[in-house]
């Protein structure tokens, strides 16, 4: 990903080949990387099962994995503003949660677009 996009916040695919060889010690059995989107220092990683958000810290090495399996996610919306505005937000509700979890994202692109349908393609069925 490149510099201009990491600091807009553009979310970019990751290769799924480096994905599965990073993420083969989380995955069970059965378990497979279907994509994977890199958002400045968080990464959203779907697999055939769940959900894996990834934050990294920008400074040390402490990195942060919460899997969050489709079947416990009851909402989703996605807030882009109008054309001056250059960000999107994605939230997405757990249950028994209030609160969502908040991502941002920058507007170039259809990136945010892209994780909005996966997510609707495993939620939805």
């Amino acid at each position: 990903m490149g510099l201009f996009n990491a600091i807009l916040g553009n979310a970019s695919e990751v290769n799924l080949e480096n994905l599965s060889k990073e993420f083969e010690p989380l995955l069970i059995d059965g378990e497979r990387i279907e994509k994977g989107y890199k958002v400045i220092k968080d990464m959203f990683v779907f697999t055939n099962k769940r959900l894996i958000l990834v934050e990294k810290q920008l400074v040390g090495s402490k990195v942060d994995y919460l899997s969050i399996p489709y079947t416990s996610i009851k909402k989703f919306s996605k807030e882009s503003a109008g054309i001056l505005d250059m960000d999107a937000e994605l939230k997405i509700w757990l249950a028994g949660e209030d609160a969502p979890i908040s991502k941002q994202f920058g507007k170039g692109g259809n990136n945010i677009n892209e994780v909005y349908q996966i997510l609707s393609q495993h939620i939805l069925k």
